[in-house]
C-alpha cells in the first residue's frame, strides 16, 4: 500500500499515537492541555492581538460523527443483538477527531470479536435504524494486523467529505476477527446503484485496494446471512 501518497484524503497532518492504550479510546485531551506545534509553553504575550493569535482555532467538520464500540467480552453475554453496543464519543471538529484518534487503539490491537464504528451523529450502526434500513455495505478484507492505516484513511475520507455521494454514507465499521479484519462502509439507499458503485470505486482509490469488493444489501443479509450475494461489485 502506498501509504505516503499525497493524494490520500488528508484532514490534518498529525501523527497517530504509536503506543495506544488499553481501551479503543482511553482518554480525551481537553483543548489547551498540550502546546500546539510552534507554541512556547508558558510564554507571555503582549497586547490583545498577541493574545488572540495564541488561541487555537477549531476547524468544524460538515457533519458530527460518533464512535461506537461493541465489546467482545460483553457480546458473549448479551441476550439481544446490539445490547452491548455503546456510543463512546461524538466529535464535530478536526481537533476533536485527532485528540480521540491519537489516544485510541488501532484495529490490530483490539481483541478478537471487537467491532468499532464511526457513524454520522444520530445514526445508530444497526440494520434497524431507519436511515440504515434500506441500505447496504461495501466491505474490504485484510490479513490480521493489516487494517490500521486503511481504517485511518477510511475515516479521513468520510469526515473530510471526499466522496462524491457522501450524503449516501451512514458510517464505517472495522470488525476484528480471528484470522482477518474487515472494514465496511454502510450506505443509506441500496437501490441507488450509481451512487453505491461510485462510493465503492472511490473508496478503493483512497485506500489503494486492488482486490474486487462487493456490496451486500442489508435486507439480503438479514434473510440469507452469509449466503447473501453481492448486488454490486467494484
Amino acid at each position: 500500500m502506498a501509504v505516503e501518497d499525497t493524494s490520500k484524503p488528508v484532514v490534518v497532518a498529525e501523527e497517530a499515537n504509536p503506543n495506544p492504550t488499553d481501551h479503543p479510546i482511553d482518554r480525551y485531551h481537553e483543548e489547551g492541555d498540550d502546546a500546539e506545534e510552534g507554541e512556547i509553553a508558558g510564554g507571555e504575550t503582549d497586547g490583545d492581538e498577541s493574545s488572540k493569535s495564541a488561541v487555537p482555532q477549531s476547524h468544524p467538520l460538515e457533519h458530527s460523527w460518533t464512535f461506537w464500540f461493541d465489546n467482545p467480552s460483553v457480546k458473549l453475554k448479551q441476550t439481544t443483538w446490539g445490547s452491548s453496543l455503546r456510543s463512546v464519543f461524538t466529535f464535530s471538529t478536526v481537533e476533536e477527531f485527532w485528540s480521540l484518534f491519537n489516544n485510541m487503539k488501532g484495529p490490530s490491537k483490539l481483541a478478537g470479536g471487537a467491532d468499532f464504528y464511526c457513524f454520522k451523529q444520530n445514526i445508530e450502526p444497526k440494520w434497524e435504524d431507519p436511515i440504515c434500513a434500506n441500505g447496504g455495505k461495501w466491505t474490504m478484507n485484510f490479513p490480521k494486523e493489516k487494517s490500521d492505516k486503511p481504517w485511518l484513511y477510511t475515516l479521513l475520507a468520510l469526515i473530510g467529505e471526499q466522496f462524491d455521494h457522501g450524503d449516501e454514507i451512514c458510517g464505517a465499521v472495522v470488525n476484528v476477527r480471528g484470522k482477518q479484519e474487515r472494514i465496511s462502509i454502510w450506505t443509506k439507499n441500496a437501490s441507488n446503484e450509481a451512487a453505491q458503485v461510485s462510493i465503492g470505486r472511490q473508496w478503493k482509490e483512497f485506500i489503494d485496494y486492488n482486490n474486487s469488493i462487493g456490496f451486500i444489501i442489508h435486507e439480503d443479509a438479514k434473510k440469507l446471512d452469509r449466503g447473501a450475494k453481492s448486488a454490486y461489485t467494484a
